[in-house]
Order: structure tokens, then C-alpha cells, then sequence
């Protein structure tokens, strides 16, 4: 992949799995095709929407593996690759660059909650081992490590990173960043309860990295289209306050609970979560059933909506 900014919508996909548990991989084809027929720019695979932490590392690799053979010209796959360390991590970029691979998105090893200097070092040491196209993705709720915009300006000035998604909120960070003109894709995460969406865009921003997508991949598109014209300013914000409905469902569960409940319940391949976590039920998923119809989704993309039963009050 070249050095092209990437922009609109980057979906991050779920994992779908069979009932048996094992990754469905037809599944994974039909999804594919679903997000290029609907305007989606770029995917994600095994980010933290795809369950990545539970997967196993054969389960990883094969997803890489197969997922890749199922690209296009038209839409680059992304695949996450952060390991527990440094080491692991060059491993997973160097497998995935071997197998074809557009990219691969990193955010900081999990758990460890190392100072920003190790961290910053971190990102650098991976881009030194590989030439395969990189994404950082600042994700201080998950990983416990917060970039300063300081150091994501150095690390971008890298030549193998191409992609940021900034998921805190604050608004200021992607500013500076916008500022110092880094040269990669500035995206943000798509949470209404970050409030990230409309300042990136109106800042510069080259679009979302998002969750949202994976249900109303087109809305998803247009909200993520940079800004270079009035009118496109104008769509944005009646698409965006049309969607603030499903965006807030999204995100009412720890990601991916809602989105992929959801999509197993509209007649999407997703299958069920990976136990801990499980599905939506009763009220919880009928409301989610419910925005869907109301927004009209099932009309656009033919999606099978069936009454959930509620729970009792």
C-alpha cells in the first residue's frame, strides 16, 4: 500500500464465529463484500471489535492468513498485530506483512502500563523492523497508555506510519496533532460519547475509525467524508444526528457486545461472543432492533428484523 492518505471510513470488523466456536470464514467473506458493495475504505481485522485479546495465536495467524486472500484492490485490509512486547509484536507485523497484509494497526502492549518514553520506543522499534504500512491507535481505556500529541508527531515523522486513531476525548490532542501536519490519516474513534467525530472533522481529519460501521456501513461513509466543501459540512451534520440514535447503542456495552449482538439479531454472520462476555438479550437488544428499523436500516440493506421479547419489567 503506498503512502496515499487513507480517508472515510475504516471499519474495525467483528469476529464471526461458528456455533461450534471455531472463525467462520465464510463469514468473514460475505462481510468483506459487504463493506466494499457499501462504501467502507478501508477494514480492520482483529482490533479490539474483533475479540482480538481472545483469539488464539493459531487462530491469529490463520485469520491472516485466509482474510488476506480475500482483499481487493479497492478496500486495504488491516489486521491488528500488537503483541505483549516489542519482540512479539515485529513478529506478528513481519507474519502478517508475509502473507499479504495491507497494514497493520498497533496500539500499546496492554497491561504493562508503560511511561509514554517506552512506548514511544516501542512504535518506533516495530516501524525500524518492518516496511509494511503501520496505524497507532491511542487507547488509554484499554491499554492504559496515553501518547502526549508530542510524541505521536515524532513517531509519525516515521515513513511506515500512514494512520492514527485517537480514542480519548480530548479535543485539543487531535488539534495539535492536525497542526503539526504529520502526514499520516488522522481518524478518530466514532463513540458519541467521546465527541471526537465533529471536531476532527471540521479540524482537517481524514475520517473515523469506527464500530458503528459494521451495521450501517453507508452512514458510516458519509459522517466519514472530509470536509472540502460547505454542502459536504452539511451532510455530515444531518447524517450524523440522524445516526446519534444507533452510534449511542454502540457503544451502551463494552465493544463488541452491543454492535455484534446486534448483527446476529438483524440476520448479519456474526455469531455469538466469545465467552466471558455474551450476547444482548430481552430489552437490551430490542431496543437495538428497534433504532435499526426506526433509522430504516432494514428497508437499505435488507436486513431481516425479527420482535425481540423484551425482558419484564
Amino acid at each position: 500500500m503506498s503512502k496515499k492518505l487513507l480517508t472515510g471510513s475504516f471499519v474495525a470488523l467483528i469476529t464471526p464465529f461458528n456455533k461450534d466456536g471455531t472463525v467462520d470464514f465464510a463469514a468473514f467473506r460475505t462481510l468483506l463484500k459487504f463493506h466494499e458493495d457499501n462504501g467502507s475504505s478501508a477494514i480492520l481485522i482483529m482490533g479490539s471489535t474483533g475479540e482480538t485479546s481472545m483469539l488464539s495465536p493459531d487462530e491469529k495467524k490463520k485469520i491472516i492468513v485466509e482474510c488476506s486472500k480475500m482483499k481487493t484492490a479497492k478496500m486495504p485490509i488491516f489486521f491488528g498485530c500488537t503483541g505483549n512486547n516489542t519482540d512479539a509484536t515485529i513478529a506478528n507485523v513481519r507474519f502478517a506483512k508475509d502473507n499479504g497484509a495491507d497494514g497493520a494497526i498497533l496500539a500499546a502492549p496492554a497491561y504493562i502500563c508503560a511511561p509514554e518514553d517506552d512506548i514511544e520506543r516501542f512504535f518506533l522499534d516495530v516501524a525500524d523492523a518492518t516496511d509494511l504500512p503501520l496505524g497507532i491507535y491511542n487507547n488509554p481505556p484499554r491499554v492504559e497508555s496515553d501518547l502526549h500529541w508530542d510524541h505521536l508527531l515524532r513517531i509519525f515523522k516515521h515513513p511506515n506510519y500512514v494512520v492514527h486513531k485517537e480514542s480519548t476525548a480530548r479535543v485539543g490532542q487531535v488539534a495539535q496533532v492536525i497542526a503539526g501536519k504529520p502526514g499520516v490519516s488522522v481518524m478518530c474513534c466514532d463513540s458519541p460519547n467521546l465527541g471526537l467525530v465533529v471536531p476532527t472533522l471540521s479540524l482537517g481529519g481524514h475520517g473515523t475509525a469506527n464500530m458503528t460501521g459494521n451495521i450501517a456501513p453507508r452512514e458510516l461513509a458519509t459522517i466519514s467524508t472530509p470536509w472540502t466543501s460547505y454542502q459536504e459540512a452539511e451532510g455530515f451534520k444531518n447524517a450524523y444526528l440522524g445516526l446519534l440514535p444507533l452510534l449511542h447503542y454502540t457503544y451502551s456495552a463494552i465493544n463488541p457486545v452491543a454492535v455484534k449482538s446486534l448483527m446476529k439479531a438483524i440476520g448479519l454472520p456474526a455469531g455469538d461472543l466469545r465467552k466471558p462476555l455474551t450476547n444482548l438479550e430481552g430489552e437490551a437488544l430490542a431496543k437495538g432492533v428497534r433504532i435499526v428499523s426506526e433509522l430504516g436500516l432494514d428497508k437499505r440493506y435488507g436486513y431481516k428484523v425479527k420482535p425481540v421479547a423484551a425482558v419484564a419489567a
